[in-house]
């Protein structure tokens, strides 16, 4: 199979129904997604796929082949940080920032499908899980990624 991950493709040899999140950390090495749950519940393994916001711990690889997959790695493809990443900066969103990776890569997507979101449609596509309980502080870098 065939991988196009951050730009790059990759011939991967792998079972068609091993979780696209294990073929980016253990195959490719790209170790910002995060497995959490294995559930897709938590969100910690989010990255996109053709620009949405997908749990890769539940997708197969094979649901993959022939799209764009990007990772929290491949976010900024200018080597600058991605307005969501100087938000998140700008705004200390992370506290233990296990979820950060997820947490930016669901922004970054619903920024890019609705560069100006209300509160209630912040809360609507924010369903990542953080354990600090950083949620006041995500939404505010959200607002200020959408105004930058």
């Amino acid at each position: 199979m065939k991988l196009n991950v951050n730009g790059i493709e990759h011939q991967i040899d792998l079972e068609p129904d091993t979780p696209l999140l294990w073929v980016i950390r253990d195959n490719l090495g790209l170790t910002g997604t995060k497995f959490g749950c294995g559930i897709a519940q938590c969100g910690a393994c989010t990255l996109h796929l053709d620009g949405k916001a997908v749990r890769s711990c539940v997708l197969p690889v094979s649901a993959a082949v022939g799209k764009k997959i990007t990772t929290i790695e491949g976010l900024s493809q200018t080597g600058a940080s991605h307005p969501v990443q100087k938000a998140w900066q700008e705004i200390d969103v992370p506290q233990c920032g296990y979820c950060q990776s997820g947490q930016i890569m669901t922004a970054a997507a619903l920024l890019q499908a609705n560069p100006n979101p209300s509160d209630a449609q912040i809360e609507s596509a924010m369903t990542n899980l953080c354990r600090c309980g950083s949620y006041l502080r995500i939404k505010q870098a959200i607002k200020k990624a959408a105004n930058a």
